[in-house]
């Protein structure tokens, strides 16, 4: 089938490019000009495991294009995804839509012939009755179908994500419209994928209900490990025993310093606002926005309380800085709130990330050094804010030489607390003692 990717972002550039290697030709549209040379270079705009080959794979086999122009390819389409970013609107909290509104403005303009328009973009409740109502008044005579498709892919593995997902979600109005879904996904079928068609609505705010509740279960950890922490008790082992319970299960039950990245805290805010605007307030996750924007400003004072006469006039070094590993996303990271608290405590910061580079320019007054080592030199104290691979086997021995006090502050639970201490270290983690 045709298919056309409105957005190279995040879910449109992985979404294009799976597409494509399930047989199915693909043009990727964007307005920016140098993305675009850079994608045809083979330079992905986003770090992500396995992108590069995967787009590199697919271009070379003439499945996969990409365009500022895609009037032809959207005449030529099957189907036309929406995937632009819908970001927090600022003084409201509402997702801002005037990308999705904008797109389908333009789609109604190109579309020849029967054509799917599917949003992928996470929306509220009612967008695709608005994309519709946009490519009516466009275009009255357009023959098109309005289908949502929400993304649930994790950064960091969204290519397997894509392929092996646990759900596919379409919330489809036209039985036109599901045969041209259900093709596009048939790869799937072969692994018996659960493919779940629903109404339009039901869709859209099935992606909002499912990020919410993950960012409920992580923030319900964080405060259990604040409980730990005064009566005694190990989170990591409280996580499992609960977790071992089937109707609860073991993901998203890892105590740390707050939730952030691309999703959740947009998310959690748009489905707060749509709640309220519907008369129907989802207080829990009112809640758990506020625990968890208290939590990362928490988490700074944690650390300033676990160094021996305070963080004034002391080297803080900082592994990790994007929001979660494997992903070069800033946004919404605790690094973000909790780095710039210890430059106001007085401390000095040293920070290293593997694929952090934006942080260069979101975070004032950091020395950025080229690998933990070198973060490590001359510390005072040294904190894990991203549980990166490379830092979970970390030359003790070295480190301790490195520092100049041996203190490490775990913000991710990587290393045990009895084997940190044999070691030499002053050593804190989040919900153990």
């Amino acid at each position: 089938m045709r298919v056309v990717m409105i957005g190279t972002g995040y879910v449109g550039l992985v979404s294009g490019a799976c597409f494509a290697d399930f047989g199915h030709i693909v043009t990727c549209v964007d307005k920016d000009q140098r993305k675009i040379s850079q994608l045809e270079e083979g330079v992905m705009p986003i770090y992500e495991p396995g992108l590069a080959g995967l787009v590199a794979r697919n271009v070379a086999e003439e499945r996969l294009f990409f365009t500022t122009d895609g009037a032809e390819a959207v005449a030529a389409a099957d189907a036309v995804f929406i995937a632009v970013g819908t970001p927090s609107r600022r003084g409201d909290g509402h997702a801002d839509l005037s990308y999705v509104h904008a797109a389908a403005e333009e789609i109604a303009h190109q579309v020849q012939g029967f054509t799917v328009v599917v949003t992928k973009s996470t929306v509220p409740v009612g967008t695709g009755d608005e994309i519709e109502s946009i490519i009516r008044r466009e275009r009255p005579d357009a023959d098109v179908a309005v289908v949502s498709n929400p993304e649930f892919l994790r950064e960091g593995s969204a290519i397997g994500d894509f392929k092996r997902p646990d759900r596919v979600v379409v919330g489809v109005e036209d039985e036109r419209a599901r045969s041209v879904m259900s093709e596009l996904y048939r790869p799937l079928f072969l692994n018996e994928t659960p493919i779940l068609f629903t109404g339009r609505r039901t869709s859209e705010l099935t992606k909002y209900a499912a990020n919410a509740f993950l960012a409920l279960k992580i923030t319900y950890i964080n405060e259990i490990a604040d409980l730990c922490e005064k009566v005694g008790a190990d989170v990591q082992q409280v996580a499992r025993g609960i977790g071992l319970d089937g109707r609860i299960g073991s993901k998203f039950l890892n105590a740390g310093p707050g939730y952030g990245g691309s999703c959740f805290p947009k998310d959690t805010l748009a489905l707060v606002r749509t709640a309220k605007d519907a008369g129907a307030p989802v207080q829990l996750v009112e809640t758990t926005v506020r625990v968890n924007s208290a939590r990362k400003k928490a988490m700074a004072e944690k650390i300033a309380e676990a160094i021996e006469g305070g963080p004034a006039g002391k080297t803080i070094g900082i592994l990790g800085l994007t929001f979660k590993p494997n992903t070069d996303d800033m946004r919404d990271a605790p690094s973000l709130d909790i780095v710039p608290a210890l430059i106001a405590f007085g401390a000095k910061v040293q920070a290293f990330d593997p694929e952090g580079h934006e942080a260069r320019a979101l975070l004032d007054g950091v020395v950025f050094k080229e690998g933990p080592y070198d973060v490590a030199d001359g510390a005072d104290a040294l904190v894990i804010l991203t549980e990166w691979d490379q830092f979970r086997a970390l030359d003790l021995a070295r480190v301790r030489l490195l520092m100049r006090t041996p203190q490490v502050i775990d913000l991710r639970n990587i290393y045990r607390p009895e084997e940190m201490r044999q070691r030499g270290f002053a050593y804190a983690s989040v919900g153990r003692v």
